[in-house]
């Protein structure tokens, strides 16, 4: 309800106050202030978040790379010359020439490989490191000496800047027709 307003002598209007007081500007100013900050801060965070989800799929598309590849190398050598030979890397480090599984036995590679084993050169920051395991196939989870099995178990630690940023595994089975 509305209060009255005195009229002062001859004038018929009343005079009212107009605009806001020093503490009403103060406290619009600091919610104005709060409401600025958390909108930069839920900025931020989604930034970041985007930045994490972009790293995880490269690094899935690196350890997928990595699956291909095993899944189309055959189980052992097929040359007769190296059928001796222990399971493992038959040269180099990280190993250049890749004829069969085994020989991607602890191997890292930096560059990362593609599904080929071709150097992906524009991640150079990137790196794969491979383990094998030969599994025994009657329990899965009981690890046997390397060659031993028909079964391998493959890891690979996919890292950013020597941050692992995704591990992944899988089995490989010996086709019968090796």
């Amino acid at each position: 309800m509305a209060l009255p307003c005195r009229r002062r002598r001859g004038i018929g209007s009343c005079r009212r106050r107009a605009g806001f007081s020093l503490i009403e500007t103060a406290i619009a100013t600091v919610l104005v202030a709060i409401g600025v900050v958390a909108l930069v801060i839920a900025a931020q965070s989604g930034t970041q978040v985007n930045a994490a989800g972009r790293e995880v799929t490269q690094a899935t598309y690196l350890a997928q790379e990595i699956r291909e590849w095993t899944l189309k190398l055959p189980f052992s050598d097929q040359d007769d010359g190296d059928k001796d030979n222990p399971p493992g890397p038959d040269g180099t480090n990280p190993q250049v020439l890749v004829d069969d599984l085994d020989d991607l036995m602890n191997v890292t590679y930096s560059p990362p490989r593609n599904a080929n084993g071709t150097a992906v050169s524009d991640m150079t920051d990137w790196s794969q490191h491979i383990t094998l395991e030969w599994k025994d196939p009657d329990s899965l989870t009981t690890t046997v000496s390397p060659g031993a099995s028909d079964v391998i178990r493959v890891s690979v630690a996919v890292a950013r800047r020597g941050e692992t940023i995704l591990t992944a595994a899988w089995l490989v089975v010996r086709r019968t027709s090796e």
